[in-house]
């Protein structure tokens, strides 16, 4: 494997998925979702797959596929199964891959691990920071935590209108690059994710 870069936000729904497909067709990487809580027949794999138009890229089985759109602990719960670290095992591949996480970094996946837990210390760590009331203190908190496990993170990436007051600040107080932003988009096509392939590809990714 070259490199693995891990994909978390500031919360749920604040566009990981959307962000891991821009970035895997930027590398023309795999992609890989440990945990899949919810919506099985449109899962983020298959959204991803969707989105992206590159014919390297593999997209990898989820290590738990849960019915119910809940925190994974809960969701494995209802379909009685327990989820273990260390039964997730990280796909066998030379490419570049993509993981994206699920919620953000302190979702439990039991009652002693979390998401956080899936993250290694060599991964590129991307931020999806939403913008919503309170995004600044939960971006903030979010990288707090990543760096007081040791871990350096890759850059943040911000989805929504831009908010130039947020953006501004949570650059100065984190002092973590900032990458770029996806904005609200009629529709996400191949295209699209094309289009902001292409710009972070020649703006952020290139410099890093």
């Amino acid at each position: 494997m070259k490199e693995t870069y891990f994909i978390t936000g500031n919360g749920t729904d604040v566009g990981k998925t959307i962000v891991s497909a821009i970035v895997t067709e930027i590398l023309h990487a795999d992609y890989w979702k440990p945990i899949q809580a919810g919506d099985l027949a449109n899962s983020d794999t298959n959204k991803v797959k969707q989105l992206v138009s590159n014919t390297k890229s593999k997209f990898h089985d989820s290590a738990f596929n849960l019915k119910t759109p809940m925190s994974p602990h809960a969701a494995a719960k209802i379909d009685g199964v327990e989820i273990q670290l260390s039964s997730i095992q990280r796909p066998t591949t030379s490419n570049t891959l993509v993981i994206e996480g699920a919620g953000g970094l302190l979702v439990p996946l039991n009652t002693t691990e979390t998401v956080l837990d899936l993250i290694n210390l060599n991964d590129k760590i991307v931020v999806v920071s939403g913008h919503y009331l309170g995004s600044i203190n939960h971006t903030l908190l979010t990288i707090e935590v990543l760096k007081l496990r040791g871990f350096e993170i890759f850059g943040i990436i911000f989805n929504g209108v831009e908010n130039s007051e947020t953006e501004e600040v949570i650059k100065k107080m984190s002092g973590v690059p900032i990458l770029g932003r996806v904005d609200i988009e009629p529709y996400f096509d191949k295209n699209v994710v094309m289009e902001y392939a292409e710009k972070f590809r020649n703006d952020a990714f290139r410099k890093r």
